[in-house]
């Protein structure tokens, strides 16, 4: 059956309208990160056409490093964010079908009034189909649900020899395991299928609690993912002593209907960061300051509106304004259960020695690998940390990395925009495997980012 008409307001995946224009100026295209580089977008509605001769596609450029930026000596990117039609949809199966250029945020003002949610989301909705499926989005019920790319039934694809092939865990599984988390090199993602699910309320029952430190949150992790489906929490990680490690932990779940207001959640009002803030805004002060702010809010439990919950830092407009000129990096790592109960603890005490800084720590419980050849989560926990960038940042990756490679981690490609090549090929057993799929579908290398070129070498 055909899905429902999308009203004229889901039709938001551009955030400006220079991206309802067929090509952007030519200058500088960067990540969320705020890292530049020489490029420009250019769009068609039709991606069959645009991606003839591309190199590499990009969403909404949501990415926080490199890995949707053109590689050296290429100006143009495919910008798919023309081509956002839902395509089929059965409300018997669930399967969804639409062109890689929806946007999630989209998607759910169509289909989340009327019942139905995506069985993955990751902390924005500002983030395509295509997106989706190439950074294998997970969210805070991993756990439970694992990645996007585990209810992807279908992708359809432009490969390297121009042909646009249909690939399925039955048909070519080797493209479609390694298109899975492969950050777009294994091909254009032109649709995707996957598998909706049915929710009983659009609202969140949520129970909140503060910590007194990395030990009892990670017991109280540990303890909600045994009953909650979704769970994650923030942590303060400029406390010391007694107190490293403290934070709020969050448990979720869809409330019912006896418990759950009438109606569908009004939509938030969304305030943006007017300017970009001086790069001496953002200093060890100020970030104690916040975390000491934050670590006292309210906490208890009851029904909650499911923005927050899900996407707290779409509420703000150009959040990464913050961060100064310079911009920022996002390290997210994740440590294995294999690591021990004080992984987390040893990580934190290691940023700390290192003079890390920053807003915004997450640390979430994840479930089994899943069977994307790079898919990032793995039985354990991630923690993502978001870093303003200095002229030691590249000290700070190396030396993180270099702890979590020593307890058998690894690192997100979509967040990443410093880690060192023979660092990732340290902690990623499984690399080897994908370039050799990569290869037999693109021995030329053709599809490539500026990420690729740094981190896998590929030609410029």
């Amino acid at each position: 059956m055909d899905a429902p008409p999308v009203p004229p307001d889901a039709l938001d995946n551009r955030e400006s309208a220079l991206q309802r224009s067929n090509t952007a100026d030519v200058g500088e295209i960067g990540g969320w990160g705020r890292v530049m580089v020489p490029g420009r977008e250019v769009r068609d509605e039709n991606l069959e056409r645009l991606t003839e001769d591309a190199v590499l596609c990009r969403g909404l450029g949501r990415s926080y490093g490199d890995s949707s930026l053109p590689p050296p000596g290429v100006s143009d990117v495919a910008g798919t964010t023309l081509a956002d039609r839902i395509l089929s949809f059965d409300p018997e199966t669930l399967a969804l079908r639409a062109e890689a250029g929806l946007s999630l945020r989209a998607l759910l003002r169509v289909f989340f009034p009327r019942g139905y949610f995506v069985p993955v989301t990751p902390g924005t909705t500002f983030v395509t189909l295509g997106g989706m499926v190439a950074s294998d989005v997970h969210g805070k019920n991993h756990h439970c649900a694992g990645t996007f790319g585990e209810h992807v039934t279908a992708l359809k694809m432009r490969v390297a020899d121009g042909r646009i092939v249909e690939c399925t865990p039955q048909q070519h599984p080797d493209l479609f395991w390694a298109t899975i988390g492969g950050m777009g090199l294994t091909g254009h993602i032109l649709e995707v299928e996957f598998t909706m699910v049915k929710i009983p309320s659009p609202w969140i029952y949520m129970e909140s609690e503060r910590v007194p430190n990395i030990d009892a949150y990670m017991t109280g992790l540990a303890e909600a993912a045994q009953t909650w489906p979704m769970t994650m929490g923030w942590i303060d990680v400029l406390s010391s002593g007694d107190q490293l490690g403290r934070g709020i932990l969050m448990r979720g779940r869809w409330a019912e209907p006896d418990e759950a207001p009438e109606g569908f959640p009004e939509p938030k009002s969304r305030p943006g960061v007017p300017f970009v803030f001086p790069q001496f805004a953002l200093n060890p002060l100020s970030v104690k300051l916040f975390n000491a702010a934050y670590y006292r809010k309210p906490v208890g439990a009851g029904i909650t509106h499911p923005e927050p919950f899900f996407w707290p830092l779409d509420a703000i407009h150009d959040w990464n304004r913050i961060y100064g000129p310079r911009g920022f990096t996002q390290y997210q790592c994740v440590l294995p259960k294999a690591a021990g109960k004080d992984a987390a603890r040893r990580f934190l005490e290691v940023l700390s020695r290192l003079g890390g800084a920053s807003f915004l720590c997450v640390i979430k419980d994840c479930g089994a690998q899943g069977r994307g050849m790079l898919s990032f989560p793995m039985d354990g926990i991630s923690i993502a940390l978001d870093i303003p960038v200095r002229d030691d940042t590249q000290q700070l990756v190396d030396a993180l990395n270099e702890h979590i490679i020593g307890d058998g981690g690894r690192i997100y490609l979509t967040k990443d925009n410093f880690t060192r090549p023979e660092h990732f090929a340290a902690m990623e057993p499984r690399l080897e495997a994908f370039m050799e799929v990569r290869r037999r579908w693109d021995p030329q290398l053709r599809f490539r980012s500026a990420q690729s070129v740094r981190m896998l070498g590929d030609p410029q």
